[in-house]
């Protein structure tokens, strides 16, 4: 599958899972995504272990808790924090999985990814959504510009 079709079915899907939002929202890029993927009409799940709330919304501490099964998962977690998300990804049965990876090493996690993998999900391992959504800011539709001209997304 090529970048592209990876990031066009994960943003296909109707129920994700935002692991890494926090209940600092100012701060945090995973609250961000959180607030635009709402506003793009998904259906979310907000996962924190740390959180009731997050942006309003009832906060799950962990995968298994979400009263349905996401179709994909946004990790926007440490790359140390990202190995369980990928963990529960694998024993939940969630196929589809994206480490936040803008500028630095984000949330991406090369063990977890290559876990992931090996057990079936399709990784997305760079980039963020926030470049692809409908109703993407200059600044993201921008980013996506250059990552592709330098060849830093995933081909």
């Amino acid at each position: 599958m090529t970048y592209k079709e990876k990031v066009d079915d994960f943003l296909s899907q109707k129920r994700i899972a935002i692991a890494g939002v926090s209940r600092n929202p100012k701060t945090e890029v995973g609250n961000a995504i959180y607030k635009k993927f709402k506003e793009a009409g998904y259906t979310l799940y907000p996962i924190n272990p740390n959180a009731d709330l997050i942006e309003g919304d009832k906060c799950y501490k962990n995968l298994a808790e979400t009263p349905e099964k996401a179709d994909a998962v946004f990790i926007a977690t440490n790359p140390a924090a990202s190995a369980e998300v990928v963990k529960q990804c694998v024993d939940n049965g969630i196929k589809r999985v994206w480490f936040h990876h803008g500028m630095g090493n984000g949330s991406y996690n090369k063990d977890a990814a290559q876990f992931g993998e090996e057990n079936g999900l399709t990784v997305i391992h760079n980039g963020c959504p926030m470049m692809f959504i409908k109703g993407a800011d200059p600044f993201h539709r921008f980013m996506a510009f250059l990552k592709k001209i330098f060849g830093k997304l995933d081909k």
